[in-house]
């Protein structure tokens, strides 16, 4: 499920065992991202990626959007 969340929630994800995953690209990953945050590219998110990740621990996603 998803739902859009605030800092003040995500600081609580984040304390309660929350993975960070970023899908933005890589370029702007590495210009600036969330301190903690693994980045997987939307456009390289798969089932093979998405292995990098514990399927025991809920996961915050971060994007943006220019809309």
């Amino acid at each position: 499920m998803l739902i859009s969340i605030d800092r003040h929630r995500l600081r609580q994800l984040l304390d309660g065992g929350a993975q960070l995953l970023e899908v933005l690209p890589a370029d702007e990953y590495a210009e600036e991202h969330l301190p903690g945050a693994l980045n997987i590219p939307l456009k390289q998110l798969d089932a093979n990626t998405a292995q990098q990740l514990d399927i025991h621990r809920p996961v915050a996603l971060y994007c943006w959007d220019a809309l």
